[in-house]
């Protein structure tokens, strides 16, 4: 069995797990996460634990069985705690600016660039060169994080773009006569 899968998961005070046939919900202070149940793993609530099983002796139940135990435990620390991804700005004149839900960003284009935020998904800019995603899904904050890092990704050479603040960017040597 898998060695993630055989970890109980511990429900901390004030989140609330629904399991039906077909589906998990968790709920907590930052929001609501819902998703589909596998038919490879078995799920019980005991007490303020749930534990995962796989449903039966195959190869792919057992790694379905701690795939699940991991989007289990990353949906009760969503709503819980939250999860965020920090972005920073490299670049003269490379600026953004959080407007309710959306951030906008002047990251040297002849245009500024607006990205919109999905429901649930917050985002700050403590300096003009800085950004903060926040939300409850590990996945959708993930995601927007990497599109905003898209917009403009780090260069090689002189390392201007958008970039995670623990991101490291090695430069190349510039061409020599």
């Amino acid at each position: 069995m898998s060695r993630v899968g055989k970890m109980p998961i511990a429900v901390p005070q004030g989140v609330d797990v629904q399991i039906t046939a077909d589906q998990i919900t968790v709920k907590g202070a930052n929001g609501t996460l819902v998703r589909q149940m596998n038919a490879l793993v078995t799920v019980q609530k005991e007490g303020a634990e749930v534990k995962l099983a796989p449903a039966n002796d195959s190869v792919e139940a057992n790694a379905m069985s701690g795939t699940m135990r991991a989007l289990l435990n990353n949906m009760v620390n969503g709503v819980s705690k939250g999860f965020e991804k920090k972005l920073t700005l490299v670049g003269v004149g490379y600026r953004a600016q959080a407007a309710g839900a959306k951030l906008n960003l002047q990251i040297g284009f002849s245009h500024p660039v607006a990205k919109d935020m999905p429901a649930g998904v917050t985002v700050a800019c403590p300096t003009q060169t800085e950004i903060v995603i926040k939300g409850a899904d590990r996945q959708v904050v993930g995601q927007i994080a990497a599109e905003v890092r898209a917009i403009r990704p780090p260069e090689p050479y002189k390392g201007k773009g958008i970039r995670y603040a623990d991101e490291r960017v090695v430069l190349k040597e510039t061409k020599k006569k």
